[in-house]
């Protein structure tokens, strides 16, 4: 599947408006590829898929995505939040195509919210979590919150009835995710302060997903 989509469907992609961010292996689930993409709004991403999805490359090449997949239905529409700018980091296309490799271990962090309390919680976590996580030596890609826009284009099914935050740590490896950890656990603002209070926003465990970038992947350190 990876091999497939960087070979055939990255470009066409992006020369219709969408911009992979991301694709990624996850450590604790081997058979997952979790990706990124972006649109400049909701009214370019129901046109782009629309035109992609009916496009020859993906009639040509889709069956084959396809046998790949037990399902794709894993989606998490989302917006920016708390007046982040998503993915600084990321490179051009030009300066992806000269690097030997995509390396780094991005940490995906999704929390579970009340409806109607992600903007509450967004602005609290880049007033206190972020600069804490930041201090820890985090590198922070992206605050995300759910996108409330009808899904434009419902051949793709998103996660409805769902309310979260979710935000992008890039670390260098391992290493320095088990350094940034520890730092946090000597923070007594944020082992008394920060974290309780994210917690007890969320109705379920902060979900964590620990993944590395693919060759193509434009999110890497």
């Amino acid at each position: 599947m990876i091999s497939l989509f960087d070979r055939e469907f990255v470009e066409p992609q992006e020369a219709l408006g969408m911009r992979i961010e991301g694709e990624f292996r996850d450590l604790d689930d081997p058979d997952s590829f979790v990706w990124v993409r972006s649109f400049a709004d909701m009214e370019t991403r129901t046109d782009a898929l629309a035109s992609f999805y009916s496009s020859p490359i993906w009639k040509e090449h889709g069956p084959a995505a396809n046998t790949t997949m037990l399902n794709s239905d894993n989606v998490l529409l989302l917006k920016t939040a708390a007046g982040a700018f998503p993915f600084p980091h990321n490179l051009s296309r030009d300066k992806e195509a000269k690097r030997s490799k995509a390396r780094g271990l991005v940490v995906v962090n999704t929390c579970s919210l009340a409806p109607g309390t992600e903007e509450n919680f967004a602005r609290r976590f880049r007033e206190h979590a972020l600069p804490a996580l930041q201090d820890a030596g985090a590198r922070i890609d992206g605050l995300f919150a759910t996108e409330r826009g009808k899904n434009g284009f419902p051949r793709l099914p998103v996660r409805e009835g769902e309310t979260v935050f979710v935000w992008f740590e890039c670390h260098k490896d391992q290493d320095s995710v088990a350094v940034c950890q520890n730092h946090l656990r000597q923070n007594p603002v944020w082992t008394r302060e920060i974290y309780p209070w994210m917690d007890s926003q969320c109705w379920q465990k902060i979900e964590i997903a620990y993944l590395t970038p693919t060759a193509r992947s434009l999110c890497a350190w």
